[in-house]
């Protein structure tokens, strides 16, 4: 037995630990959090300093017990999680569940798994930062308040089972009002007037090359004048100025410009960014990969430097030390770096890409300027004393650009200035043709994943460690969606005059609009954010929300107390809570588009329970229904307009007939399909269902028929086969049988379907305990023990009077009214509900028929 027991939190890290401290030490994985908040009364005691209670989740219990086994048989226990608040956090928590003393337990911290850092941190432990652990607590038990008394607000006044955290919702708020701005922007138009030169280069050959109208043209008519009065003139150089430019390297990575660049240069989200950072720094690849420091230590400078005259010369090496714009930037030391800069790239193909990007970054970092000639050339035109300017860049050393070169987004203009031919004082060109062309002002482009983490960091609100969970949170909870827009097709003047002096007028078309991987709020974004910023102005405040991570920093750094912090944000934020709750109205989240002419009801758009939709009629008229319809998926409340809304009435409806069998197209709760008999056929997603015509319905029915058609029987019953959210399947007897990766999907022989079968009926005798198929309710066999499922729902299978968990022997002799008892403690009304509902239905239906 090892006298050292070293707790870190995943697997790859300690394996990786362990080859380095050898038998002595005993490194184990704590998988992460091991406690948080309890769910009853928000876990927290706000009539006592806010006092936090915590618990051992069931998934970590045997974790728990595995560790605490361990601690008593070692002479020492070294806490070794990250060095962020996270990780001290952590740290801590540990030491309260395996009873160590936190003011003797050493704990370790470093940014890279190195022999070097790991050894050195050993030598050097320290006790845990209290200040971090507070500053952690703080954040958690402020968003805990937040988001349990918040959501029931939501429940009570926008729609059930939604949820608002402080830092998400601030984040759907700026998604949101790039969205207004986008929609309420009406762009306007000017000419961007061009010439085009002819002349010879340093080899004397024929090249062409640009220059630009000074003056500005707005209007088609002011361009028009503008080419007729450079008819018949002649082009002469006026002016010529050459000045040196150089151009600097970026700072090394953060992780809020690792995942911005990653997802230029890559194509990668942010959370995608993450994992594979996690991977390579617990494999020893790189250093800590949550830090807001820019800085590189004086190791790391020192090896660079060899890198860099060794493969470069010692001219392209320019040692640099960056300064942080953020001056609380504490989450760790150092940026994110290789940990040996003479590796290069790494084997695994998923981290190769993004290893070898910080690799370049670290090392341009410390290389020397790019250096340029820029030239601006000014040309006079004779006829109307108006002057063009070309310019052109040449680069004289190409310093840092030899490795790396940092990518813009797309609101950011590149320079696209390429180099000019020799030119003199004097020099008349030779004309080729003017263009006139029209352009039209852009609004704001929606944000991406890295932009959104780009303008969240300049807001100052959240941390290394927070962006990525924010994303991921917005999007699971259907305030934001992440896709591609087709653009638009647009008309575009230009004006073209010839070197024969005639000036042509051409219309070309331009597409417009097209967004690929950008955030998009829903219709429940929408309105959920405007509920909140009517209700809770501070919550939704940017200024206020980077005031409280602020905070969080100053709790850090010792100097305030974090309940006082919590104290001054939680007694006002609850009394909002109350007035809202008595005061403010029910959210009907609705747009009046206008009148139906048919029937002179009104149409409206509004969020319904499957989403958005539009309605024809009032819901209030108990002498007639009104008439409902689900937006399309580009469809969207705020900007649909009367005819598309008229539009989708048109549905269900009928195209023709098909083997003697009405087709019928409509839309549905999953989107637009084909009923055909008692078969209904989902249409592919870029089709519209008001333009399908029969002879594609009927090609989709005979494609869906083909591949529903039996590739096989079992026991007389047929097998089919298909594609799904989890892979490929078969599925037999209303049962569904995902195929793993051994057998060949498209080639499955009789042999192979049944043995997946008896694998799976087996494993389904397995799985049940026992099952109230009416009731829709089972006890079930799991991971970590026997579990209630009632509808979709996973719930706990109560415990024994003694305090003990059921044995599956026991499960099996439970009573159906104990099981019910145990799924109302967890989900209060879970029967009630029905009968409540048949209630109130019988009664509406008794009153109707009294009229």
């Amino acid at each position: 037995m090892a006298k050292n027991l070293l707790i870190v939190e995943s697997p790859a890290k300690a394996k990786t630990i362990e080859k380095i401290l050898g038998s002595d030490f005993d490194v184990r994985s704590c998988y992460g959090h091991i406690r948080d908040l309890e769910k009853d009364n928000m876990g927290i005691d706000v009539n006592n300093r806010y006092l936090p209670h915590y618990k051992v989740p069931d998934d970590k219990l045997k974790v728990v017990r595995e560790l605490k086994d361990l601690a008593k048989k070692s002479e020492e226990v070294w806490l070794a999680s990250d060095e962020d608040r996270e990780g001290e956090s952590i740290s801590w928590h540990l030491a309260e569940v395996l009873g160590l003393n936190p003011k003797t337990t050493k704990r370790i911290v470093f940014h890279e798994i190195t022999a070097p850092a790991i050894k050195k941190a050993v030598a050097n432990p320290r006790l845990i930062n209290m200040n971090l652990v507070n500053a952690q607590q703080a954040r958690r038990v402020l968003d805990r308040l937040v988001g349990f008394e918040l959501s029931p607000v939501l429940w009570k006044k926008v729609g059930p089972s939604l949820s608002a955290g402080r830092v998400q919702s601030v984040a759907v708020r700026l998604i949101a009002e790039r969205e207004r701005e986008i929609n309420h922007f009406i762009p306007e138009s000017s000419f961007k007037v061009e010439a085009t030169f002819a002349a010879k280069d340093i080899h004397g050959k024929a090249v062409t090359f640009k220059a630009e109208a000074n003056a500005k043209t707005n209007t088609l008519q002011s361009a028009q004048s503008f080419l007729e009065s450079c008819k018949a003139a002649q082009y002469k150089v006026a002016d010529i100025q050459v000045r040196p430019t150089k151009r600097t390297p970026a700072a090394p990575f953060t992780t809020s410009t690792l995942q911005q660049e990653a997802s230029r240069k890559l194509g990668y989200g942010v959370s995608k960014t993450m994992l594979i950072a996690q991977k390579l720094y617990e494999s020893g690849k790189i250093t800590y990969m949550r830090t807001d420091s820019i800085n590189l230590s004086d190791t790391a400078l020192a090896d660079i430097s060899k890198e860099i005259s060794t493969a470069f010369g010692s001219q392209y090496h320019q040692p640099r030390r960056f300064k942080n714009k953020n001056e609380s930037a504490q989450e760790a030391h150092e940026a994110i770096r290789p940990t040996y800069m003479n590796q290069h790239t790494v084997n695994d193909e998923e981290g190769r890409k993004l290893y070898e990007l910080i690799w370049k970054r670290t090392i341009a970092s410390q290389m020397s300027d790019a250096e340029f000639e820029k030239t601006t050339a000014k040309i006079d035109i004779s006829t109307n004393h108006e002057t063009l300017t070309a310019t052109g860049e040449v680069l004289k050393f190409d310093g840092f650009l030899k490795v790396y070169l940092e990518s813009k987004d797309e609101e950011e203009e590149e320079d696209t200035e390429g180099m000019l031919p020799p030119l003199t004082i004097g020099n008349l060109l030779d004309f080729k043709q003017m263009l006139a062309s029209e352009r039209f002002t852009r609004p704001g482009a929606r944000y991406t994943e890295a932009s959104l983490v780009k303008k969240l960091e300049e807001l100052g609100i959240g941390r290394p460690s927070t962006y990525a969970p924010t994303i991921s949170t917005i999007i699971k909870r259907n305030y934001v969606e992440k896709k591609d827009k087709e653009g638009i097709k647009r008309q575009a003047a230009q004006l073209k005059l010839t070197a024969n002096n005639t000036i042509e007028q051409l219309m070309v078309m331009e597409n417009t609009g097209a967004e690929k991987g950008k955030l998009f709020p829903t219709d429940l974004g929408m309105v959920v954010t405007d509920f909140l910023k009517q209700h809770f102005t501070r919550v939704m405040d940017y200024s206020f929300t980077a005031k409280i991570e602020q905070e969080f920093d100053d709790i850090a750094m010792g100097k305030i107390e974090w309940n006082h912090m919590i104290d001054g944000f939680y007694k006002p934020f609850h009394i909002n809570i109350e007035t809202t709750l008595e005061t403010a109205e029910r959210v009907k989240g609705e747009r009046v588009l206008g009148i139906d002419e048919a029937s002179g009801k009104k149409i409206i758009a509004r969020m319904g329970r499957y989403g958005p939709m539009v309605q024809i009629g009032d819901t209030a008229d108990a002498n007639e229904k009104p008439r409902f319809a689900k937006l399309k998926a580009n469809q969207s409340i705020e900007t649909i307009t009367l005819p598309e809304a008229l539009s989708l009435f048109q549905l269900p409806k009928t195209i023709g007939e098909f083997q003697g069998e009405e087709l019928v197209v409509s839309v549905g709760k999953f989107g637009p399909y084909i009923k055909y008999k008692d078969q209904f056929i989902s249409l592919p997603k870029n089709e519209d269902p008001l333009e399908l015509d029969l002879d594609k319905a009927i090609a989709l029915i005979e494609q869906k028929n083909q591949a529903d058609a039996p590739i096989g029987f079992y026991q007389t019953l047929p097998v089919t086969k298909g594609k799904g959210r989890f892979g490929p399947f078969i599925k037999w007897n209303d049962i569904f049988i995902n195929i793993p990766r051994a057998y060949n999907f498209d080639a499955l022989t009789q042999e192979n379907i049944e043995a997946l079968i008896l694998q799976k009926l087996e494993k389904e005798s397995n799985r049940f305990i026992q099952q109230w198929p009416a009731e829709k309710i089972t006890i079930e066999n799991g991971r970590w023990g026997a579990f209630i499922r009632f509808n979709k729902k996973m719930l706990k299978l109560g415990k024994k009077a003694d305090g003990s968990k059921y044995t599956p022997e026991e499960a099996a002799t439970i009573s159906l009214d104990a099981v019910k008892a145990m799924i109302e403690e967890q989900v209060p009304g879970a029967f009630a509900k029905k009968t409540a509902t048949k209630k109130t239905t019988a009664k509406k239906t008794t009153s109707s028929k009294s009229k």
